[in-house]
């Protein structure tokens, strides 16, 4: 998105900042945010320099900002009105949480070795060219240090996750309300092991998170974790180490 593209996530969010400025007590990584694990996920993050791209209004970075004693935790989004909630709603918490307006790539190719940990519940992970974005968080990161994410396992519709790299244009609406539409990658377990391991990441594993309900515009999840090699680790280019998602807790999808 650049300055002179419409705010394609100008209404996301509104309804609830209206109602909710509380920071919230719980971190979910499924789609309906309501179940599975938690913050666990991301280990210790005391001390730690975290970051979350495509933070949207924030609340998950400000829920770890709280309640996990990190450094900083820095949240980034493009959206000029999702900045602008987020401000609104937690400035309040700086210095221990930050918020920045930028695209993830060029924000994450200004900091180089800077983070320990960068997540993404269903953020800029699934919104950017993987092609691009995945080398620039390998850099970001220390060494050693972890990228997780949660990404749709399914389109919203149930039709199946792409076998290969390839974005859909997915509905979206401009601030004044007009149709138009976004790219989204919705990609299939494998396919995401190997833009990892060719972006240098090793130690990948991925879990599938069931959906909790049925219903339209319900989805399963990937939770997908892997790390920047340590100085003096084995090189990258061995191959990558997957985790299948546990056959008892999949969905079957028509």
């Amino acid at each position: 998105m650049t300055s002179s593209t419409a705010d394609l996530w100008h209404h996301y969010g509104r309804a609830r900042a209206s109602s909710d400025r509380a920071v919230p007590d719980t971190f979910y990584w499924n789609w309906g945010q309501d179940a599975g694990p938690g913050t666990e996920v991301l280990g210790d993050l005391t001390g730690r320099y975290v970051g979350d791209l495509g933070a949207g209004a924030t609340r998950h970075a400000a829920h770890l900002a709280v309640h996990h004693q990190p450094a900083q935790v820095i949240a980034i989004d493009a959206s000029p009105a999702q900045h602008a909630m987020a401000t609104d709603l937690y400035a309040r918490l700086a210095p221990r949480l930050r918020i920045v307006q930028s695209e993830a790539v060029p924000h994450l190719q200004a900091m180089s070795d800077t983070y320990d940990v960068l997540y993404s519940v269903f953020g800029a992970l699934d919104f950017t060219d993987p092609h691009e974005l995945l080398p620039a968080a390998a850099a970001a990161l220390k060494p050693g240090g972890r990228l997780v994410f949660a990404t749709l396992a399914h389109y919203l519709s149930g039709t199946p996750a792409q076998p290969d790299v390839v974005a859909a244009e997915v509905p979206a609406k401009t601030p004044d309300g007009e149709e138009a539409t976004m790219r989204r990658w919705v990609l299939q377990e494998h396919v995401w092991t190997k833009l990892l391991d060719e972006a240098g990441f090793t130690r990948i594993t991925v879990d599938m998170l069931a959906a909790t309900t049925d219903g339209p515009r319900t989805a399963d999840t990937l939770l997908v974790s892997a790390y920047r090699p340590s100085l003096g680790a084995a090189s990258t280019s061995s191959p990558a180490t997957a985790r299948h998602p546990d056959p008892a807790r999949a969905v079957t999808r028509k």
